[in-house]
């Protein structure tokens, strides 16, 4: 009977996006913000994907994790940038119901595929270092298909079991998302049905993935600092702190980021400190991943270098 009554009662199909509404004289420079940073994590991380394409100097395991990750960060941009965008100069920014469980869908389908690709990422390193003369033959191509492929599979199925519970919520109101995207815990609180079950599913799936992957990436790290410091030279110990220096950097933005967002308790005055964090999160490390892995990167410099010459030759 109580069911008949919740599938009788008013029934949200629509929701409304905040965004940054907050800040109404700012829409003109936000939207510029954004749409410049788009393009930028566009244009910069497509440019990585076709050096190491076409330079042969950088068909190793460790570029193509690299090319993998710089595919997903034009993905992680383009599920919530473009209807950011178009939302800025919108009187109703809503979205529906399929279209909030889609755009979450993608979005945690990259997360998460993301989190197991810098695990498998470090994994790599430590083979690099602590292995070097066993490196080919522990990193084979096959190998490293397979880690990608799981790292795919994995975040499609951990996406789809949340959505697949997100679609099963009742919406009755309130309906607005102080959010410039939907979020899944913010979802869940705008539901009249009891989210208990998916509140579980999901804290499990945040904690599986993290945990599993930050125990793979603290562990390989681990032995690569023990190697590291048993080298004597002390140009050997630098050449081998910066081939792991920029995964590094990326791992802690990523994961540091990722854990305040998703792991802090909620409450209304942080919301929008968790906005923020979350832009951080979803737009700003996808456009400054191609920097952080290429400044200073001896061997992706050169095969600039050498395109460059032969470009213009």
């Amino acid at each position: 009977m109580a069911m008949a009554e919740e599938r009788n009662s008013t029934t949200v199909k629509r929701f409304i996006l905040l965004g940054f509404s907050e800040f109404p004289k700012l829409t003109v420079v936000l939207f510029s913000i954004f749409l410049r940073i788009y393009l930028m994590t566009g244009s910069w991380n497509l440019g990585l994907i076709i050096l190491i394409k076409i330079d042969s100097h950088l068909h190793t395991p460790m570029y193509f994790f690299l090319n993998k990750l710089a595919f997903l960060d034009i993905c992680y941009v383009s599920t919530t940038i473009p209807k950011m965008l178009s939302d800025f100069f919108q009187e109703q920014k809503s979205i529906s119901l399929l279209g909030c469980a889609m755009q979450y869908f993608f979005l945690a389908s990259v997360a998460l595929t993301e989190c197991t690709l810098l695990a498998a990422m470090a994994y790599d390193r430590y083979a690099a270092i602590c292995n070097p003369l066993l490196y080919t033959a522990i990193m084979f191509p096959q190998l490293c298909v397979k880690m990608v492929a799981g790292s795919c599979i994995t975040g499609f199925f951990g996406s789809l079991i949340q959505v697949c519970g997100l679609l099963q919520l009742h919406f009755c109101g309130p309906d607005v998302i102080n959010h410039f995207f939907c979020d899944l815990p913010q979802l869940m609180t705008l539901s009249c049905s009891n989210t208990f079950f998916l509140q579980v599913i999901t804290s499990l799936i945040t904690v599986i993935f993290g945990l599993a992957s930050a125990l793979i990436i603290m562990t390989s790290y681990g032995y690569i600092v023990a190697t590291i410091l048993k080298i004597t030279s002390a140009e050997g110990r630098t050449k081998a702190f910066n081939t792991s220096a920029a995964h590094l950097t990326a791992v802690t933005l990523y994961f540091g980021s990722g854990a305040f967002v998703y792991l802090c308790p909620s409450s209304d005055n942080s919301l929008n400190q968790k906005k923020l964090a979350f832009v951080v999160y979803s737009v700003l490390i996808p456009m400054l991943n191609p920097l952080i892995y290429s400044l200073r990167n001896k061997e992706i410099k050169d095969a600039l270098h050498r395109w460059k010459k032969r470009i213009f030759s």
